[in-house]
């Protein structure tokens, strides 16, 4: 008895360090669980976020639409102006009369990566290996005082995001994110907040964004969020443009 109660403990003792530890996979379905489970998530078909935004003396009125499967539409609305930004599951495409251009047109590959982000109605911590995304548990490290998980996700694009969730509520209170665009990374720091149950499902009502280490951020502050509502799949789509007559050649 005494030799197999000692063989038992230098086994436990042998274990690599962090053995016992939780895993990236149990932090990330602790985090599903805390915003309503997989089951309520799935059950999101559509959903219409209105809210405004705020940067510096800049005020505007904010529309985020999505429907499954990976869709999504933005409008800025500002003085009777409204600027779109919109990926249908297969083209990103933006209208913008603040440039002087109310044509659509289409988004660059790398320019629409954080638009297709957003077309994830679950995020893509969820399935995230399905989705072809790699995660690793960091460790855990401080947000303004409040002792996170920390996890590393890198995106099946290239880009990285680093989620701090709440060691107590496992929600996400910041994300960091590193972003490539035309050869240079891009740093932003978003820090989230003022959870409200919506059908079951917890979402925050506050982004505060900012470049990494700026002093102008910018404000975002959800006023209602509405599920499964009906949308068209027109809202995604790219509108035709009308062609332009091609001028007569004159004759030789």
């Amino acid at each position: 008895m005494k030799r197999s109660f000692w063989i038992a403990l230098a086994a436990i003792l042998l274990l690599p360090l962090g053995a016992s530890s939780q895993t990236v996979d149990d932090i990330v379905a602790k985090n599903v669980q805390a915003r309503g489970g997989l089951e309520k998530l799935r059950a999101i078909k559509s959903l219409r976020i209105t809210a405004k935004i705020s940067q510096g003396s800049f005020r505007a009125d904010f529309v985020q639409e999505n429907k499954r499967d990976s869709m999504v539409r933005r409008e800025t609305i500002l003085q009777g102006m409204v600027r779109v930004q919109a990926y249908d599951g297969h083209t990103a495409w933006q209208t913008n009369p603040f440039g002087g251009r109310r044509d659509p047109d289409l988004i660059s590959q790398e320019e629409s990566k954080p638009l297709i982000v957003d077309a994830d109605l679950e995020g893509p911590l969820v399935d995230y290996k399905q989705k072809g995304h790699k995660a690793e548990l960091v460790g855990h490290d401080s947000v303004e005082g409040t002792d996170c998980y920390k996890i590393k996700l890198t995106l099946n694009d290239g880009d990285v995001r680093y989620y701090y969730l709440d060691a107590d509520s496992f929600l996400e209170i910041k994300i960091e994110t590193q972003m490539t665009v035309r050869g240079a990374v891009q740093y932003r720091d978003t820090i989230l907040g003022d959870y409200e149950q919506v059908g079951g499902v917890y979402f925050p009502f506050l982004h505060q964004s900012r470049e990494h280490r700026s002093d102008q951020g910018t404000i975002f502050t959800v006023d209602k969020i509405e599920l499964n509502v009906p949308l068209d799949d027109s809202l995604f789509s790219m509108p035709a443009t009308k062609t332009q007559p091609k001028p007569v050649s004159a004759a030789k």
